[in-house]
């Protein structure tokens, strides 16, 4: 059995990649942590037209595109609007969700629709204080239940397939850039990218990219609990590395504000725990291959 990527996902892929290279993405997250948001309404508007908010249906064209989203460190509550929100049958042009205690804050609940899972249902959320994150354009608020909305179904592990997709896609960005950068910065006469030392690092995080994006792409295939975990772990653990590769060849002025690497840096770090912890997500592979009956 060959598991690649059809064409039409290639393409969808593609298509997307290329509309963010073209929309001024870092402008939109900084002008997005500072509460204004038209810019990144104008950059979902254009993902809209080419059909992201209609995939929630289809899992692995999800991780195709959300693998891209993250590439480019788009900010917004797009796991809620264009998979979980639809997968609990409700509607709404933008939407967040909590779904306590593993997302105990609804992001972005200022700007967009927002719900609360408590137990088995869904209610449209009250919004109470706003709180900070260690990524200023993830905007995070206290919700409470409010109108009742429906019936909820399992949604923690559809957020967390999404979510390994876009670590795997920031992991991606981070490696780019990296790249570009020791191209580009030349010591001792010499290029930084050929020294033995940085090309180590940077090939160790090709390497955790690829093992990675495989089993988030089988995870969206089988769906089980436990591949989903096991995706995310692996995803976190390489965008993570990616991140302190990438902090390590552009030294600290890749962590200042004025940086656009910066703006990736955070995100990683606060996605890390978001949709479900690393350790609670090592605990379900855990649980799930030394239960009775596993193979």
């Amino acid at each position: 059995m060959r598991f690649t990527t059809s064409p039409e996902q290639r393409e969808l892929a593609a298509s997307v990649h290329a509309l963010l290279s073209d929309v001024g993405v870092p402008a939109a997250i900084r002008a997005w942590a500072a509460g204004e948001h038209t810019s990144g309404l104008e950059i979902l508007a254009k993902l809209a037209k080419v059909g992201v908010g209609e995939l929630s249906e289809y899992p692995v064209e999800l991780v195709v595109v959300f693998e891209e989203l993250g590439r480019h460190a788009v900010p917004g509550p797009l796991i809620e609007s264009y998979a979980v929100v639809p997968a609990l049958g409700l509607t709404a042009e933008l939407a967040t969700v909590a779904v306590p205690p593993h997302v105990p804050y609804a992001l972005d609940a200022d700007v967009a629709t927002p719900f609360v899972v408590v137990g088995d249902t869904v209610h449209h959320a009250e919004v109470g204080t706003p709180l900070t994150s260690v990524d200023p354009a993830r905007r995070l608020f206290e919700v409470r239940p409010g109108e009742w909305a429906g019936t909820a179904t399992d949604v923690l592990h559809l957020g967390a397939l999404c979510q390994a997709a876009q670590l795997v896609g920031l992991g991606r960005g981070l490696l780019e850039q990296s790249t570009d950068h020791v191209t580009q910065r030349r010591q001792f006469g010499r290029a930084v990218g050929e020294f033995q030392a940085v090309k180590h690092h940077l090939a160790d995080v090709q390497v955790a990219l690829e093992f990675a994006r495989p089993l988030v792409h089988a995870a969206a295939v089988t769906g089980s609990e436990r591949d989903v975990s096991a995706a995310r772990v692996a995803a976190a653990d390489a965008a993570y590395l990616a991140a302190r590769a990438a902090l390590q060849v552009h030294g600290a002025i890749g962590f200042t504000q004025e940086h656009d690497l910066s703006l990736w840096l955070l995100k990683v770090r606060a996605l890390r725990s978001a949709w479900g912890t690393q350790t609670y997500h090592r605990r379900r592979v855990l649980d799930a291959v030394t239960s009775p009956g596993s193979r």
